[in-house]
């Protein structure tokens, strides 16, 4: 049972990160950023309630960042300790179970990415600027946090930075003020995000409206003007994207989709709530990376709205993406999704059959063969219950736990109300087991 008081255990695939003894639910961070010296100093106010009557309360946060003042509840804690990523908070009074918790930390210094098996992720410096990608574990290098996927909260963030630069965050630009050489601006997001998938994305942008203003869903671009022309012909499918997406995977879970290409060149594009992020790289002016735009614009239901409750059921974001892919594909007249499907199958058939798909542990999560066996397992599915009961039961699934947390046996219990014969074995094989199963037969 999940009560009033729930709350998920350490993430056994990062262990070091997310916290005990409290659910956040709002972040009101302040920040001020230097942009030619990589400075930020920041306030957080973390609203919280405790789980369980606690002498002290831990926050995740980088060591790169120094902590200045602590309060609790409004008064001075009584001692804190900032060490190994984590920043231990003792209350001046002992806060009983189901009691009010705010957090109000002060901090400052030169935010640097956080290293780990999947390479540096966090806030990182621009040619121009900052971004922030922060997927899984970065979240700290540049906020105190509750950093575990499960935990969504709604914020505030104001950015206050020099005033040639444009700034973003997740949610609705509440308001713009320039004073002098800075302007500070502010934006809510109301709906409950993890902190991986909160971000800051500041250069020298200009903002631009995506498609036709009679689109339900308002779509911007954020970037440079030089790579404007690159960007409308690159990303032009990207409304058709987003009509087939919703009309596939039910309502687009929140209120506007944007956009941000910098002006550096990135490895791989990335994911944040209600906001995607790509590299100068990923504007050829030949549409080299449109299966990227499907890919991203598809986590926003996969991964944004629905997050998943512990890292080991990344395939339930990363498949579902990857296999969005192959329905953009199939409805822009490229290879069928079937066709792609058995592309896919056919060369990780040569690849090592060492995976888990459920379950393939910390340093292989991001592993492509993830992606493509997530989606292979949809494409089984499908396969199985057929077309219409496949997108019903994708469009129940997104609305069903929309802006929630989420888990494999959730949706493979779900499932089995769309089939008329247990899929015990086909989720056995797809997701227990790491022999690569047979596609069945087209037209199932």
């Amino acid at each position: 049972m999940r009560g009033k008081f729930y709350e998920p255990p350490i993430d056994e695939y990062l262990p070091q990160n997310g916290n005990r003894g409290y659910r956040v639910s709002r972040y009101e961070l302040d920040l001020v950023y230097k942009v030619a010296s990589n400075r930020l100093t920041g306030r957080a106010e973390i609203t919280a309630v405790s789980t369980a009557a606690r002498d002290r309360f831990a926050l995740d946060l980088s060591q790169s960042l120094s902590v200045g003042k602590v309060f609790v509840n409004g008064a001075k804690a009584a001692k804190y300790a900032h060490q190994n990523g984590k920043l231990v908070i003792t209350p001046a009074q002992k806060i009983p179970a189901g009691g009010a918790l705010v957090l109000i930390v002060q901090y400052a210094g030169v935010p640097k990415p956080v290293r780990g098996p999947w390479g540096e992720v966090g806030w990182e410096e621009l040619t121009e600027g900052a971004l922030v990608a922060s997927q899984p574990n970065g979240a700290a290098s540049w906020f105190p946090c509750d950093d575990h996927p499960s935990s969504k909260a709604s914020y505030r963030m104001s950015i206050t930075t020099d005033s040639p630069f444009y700034a973003l965050a997740n949610g609705a630009l509440l308001r713009k003020q320039t004073k002098a050489s800075q302007t500070t601006w502010v934006y809510e997001q109301t709906e409950p995000m993890a902190t991986y998938l909160a971000t800051i994305q500041i250069g020298p942008y200009q903002r631009y409206r995506v498609g036709p203003t009679s689109s339900p869903v308002p779509m911007h671009a954020v970037l440079p003007a030089r790579l404007r022309a690159e960007f409308e012909h690159d990303f032009a499918r990207q409304p058709q994207m987003m009509e087939l997406f919703t009309e596939r995977f039910g309502p687009y879970p929140f209120e506007s989709y944007t956009v941000v290409v910098t002006g550096d060149e990135l490895e791989i594009p990335i994911e944040a709530q209600g906001i995607s992020i790509f590299g100068a790289n990923h504007c050829d002016g030949r549409r080299g990376a449109e299966r990227l735009v499907a890919h991203e614009l598809a986590h926003q239901w996969f991964g944004n709205s629905l997050t998943i409750r512990h890292w080991r059921d990344i395939w339930l974001h990363e498949g579902f993406a990857c296999y969005a892919e192959w329905i953009w594909s199939e409805a822009a007249g490229g290879p069928s999704a079937d066709q792609q499907a058995r592309a896919a199958r056919h060369n990780l058939a040569r690849q090592p059959q060492d995976i888990v798909l459920g379950d393939p542990g910390p340093l292989r999560m991001f592993d492509d063969r993830v992606y493509k066996r997530g989606a292979l397992a949809l494409h089984a599915l499908r396969l199985h219950i057929g077309d219409l009961a496949f997108f019903d039961l994708l469009r129940d699934w997104t609305i069903r736990y929309r802006h929630a947390s989420v888990d494999t046996e959730e949706f493979t219990d779900l499932a089995g109300h769309y089939s008329a014969v247990p899929l015990r074995p086909l989720w056995d094989s797809w997701l227990r087991q790491e022999r690569l199963p047979a596609l069945p037969p087209p037209g199932r």
